[in-house]
């Protein structure tokens, strides 16, 4: 294997046309790491994956760091030994309240959902879809949302509009143009799973609710990325699970719902976790926060994980992962970009996300990724690469990827 660094880059990239280019003259200039580059945020001892592997995966999954592990080690030595259930609970109420104050919520508007996709299908259930209304997404959202609402479409009479994207991005203005009085909802990946595309939620906020619409957002590719205040961002739902940037674990979905729907919204089930007081004849006075919507007991083993990671992550503080992750990942966008892959991510793009239609043959390309212990996602039958640069990922992991690819270009 050929040791990858900027100096070696064009020599292995075996294009001597890219000398040239502003991207490549950048890599080669700086040929040798700073110091401390190998472990800018000190987390690497903590994820055990990266003594395994260069895991630039976390848009599929986020692995484990050392004390979310040990926490549910700790939770499973209780529930086979019995000794303190009360901890459960403790977790539970710990993953709520943490992720209020990490993401800028009031712990009152947040419900623990089992998945993310159950947010948006209680939304659209309490918004009573209907023929006439019409549902406005992009297309680089999750395939989830579109099953959705093609079903409502189909049983309800609901026009799902779609936005298309130029370039890898759908603006605020493209979303206008498709907003009218009988939008019931706007509805976008935060952060896309596609390409890492990232929307201005504010922006977008102003142009659904100035026709009396709502609007949605997918955060499972978004949280954890970047700091933020779910109040100043104006949307009026978000919802992520905690199994990708959060590095918790399945089975936890942290749902933001803005206080003044909770007067309005019904939940699309019911169940005992719902009840606020028990009152005579087997009438109930239910909840009145966010928990209305949690009918049953939570998954407690995923709201450990929850409870720890979210712990784990404000120690290491948001706007540190994001401006170091943003940051490596434009260093990646570089070195695609010199070695001719025509990029799918939109230049100067704020998130961790980055993907590439590499013009090779898939299957050599994943034996290849594999051989050299790189994890990346395919999409699109293999055509695009997308790469997830994450707190743990440095240079090295990048430049692992970048040698790969240069090796085949």
């Amino acid at each position: 294997m050929i040791a990858w660094n900027r100096r070696t880059f064009l020599k292995t990239a075996g294009a001597a046309g890219l000398a040239g280019l502003p991207a490549a003259r950048a890599l080669v200039a700086d040929a040798e790491p700073q110091a401390g580059v190998d472990d800018p945020l000190g987390v690497r001892a903590s994820f055990p994956v990266t003594g395994e592997l260069a895991y630039l995966n976390t848009a599929s999954s986020g692995p484990l760091p050392i004390p979310v592990r040990d926490a549910l080690q700790a939770y499973a030595e209780e529930k086979a030994l019995y000794r303190n259930p009360a901890s459960r609970r403790a977790a539970e109420d710990g993953a709520r309240a943490g992720f209020a104050q990490l993401f800028g919520a009031d712990e009152d508007e947040v419900a623990l959902l089992y998945a993310t996709s159950g947010a948006e299908n209680i939304i659209a259930s309490a918004l009573e879809l209907g023929p006439g209304d019409n549902v406005v997404v992009d297309e680089l959202h999750f395939v989830t949302t579109f099953v959705l609402y093609r079903e409502l479409e189909r049983t309800r009479g609901v026009e799902l509009r779609i936005v298309p994207a130029t370039d890898g991005v759908v603006s605020t203005d493209d979303f206008a143009a498709r907003i009218n009085d009988r939008t019931r909802l706007a509805s976008v990946a935060w952060v896309s799973n596609r390409n890492g595309f990232r929307h201005s939620l504010p922006a977008l906020a102003d142009v659904v609710h100035a026709h009396g619409g709502y609007l949605y957002a997918d955060a499972i590719q978004a949280f954890g990325t970047f700091p933020t205040n779910l109040h100043d961002e104006k949307v009026d739902f978000a919802c992520g699970n905690g199994y990708k940037w959060l590095f918790a674990d399945f089975g936890c979905a942290p749902f933001y719902v803005r206080r003044e729907h909770l007067e309005w919204m019904t939940p699309d089930r019911w169940g005992h976790r719902q009840v606020a007081e028990s009152l005579p004849g087997h009438r109930y006075r239910l909840r009145t926060d966010a928990r209305i919507f949690e009918y049953a007991n939570p998954a407690f083993g995923p709201a450990t994980a929850m409870n720890a990671a979210l712990r784990f992550l404000s120690d290491v503080g948001l706007d540190r992962i994001a401006a170091h992750t943003h940051a490596l990942a434009g260093e990646l966008r570089e070195g695609a970009a010199a070695l001719g892959m025509k990029l799918f991510t939109p230049p100067a793009n704020p998130s961790p996300i980055v993907s590439f239609y590499h013009g090779l043959d898939p299957e050599t390309l994943a034996k290849a990724l594999s051989d050299a212990s790189v994890s990346v996602t395919f999409q699109e039958d293999g055509k695009l690469l997308r790469a997830a640069v994450a707190l743990f990922n440095n240079r090295s992991d990048v430049d692992r990827l970048l040698e790969v690819v240069a090796g085949l270009a």
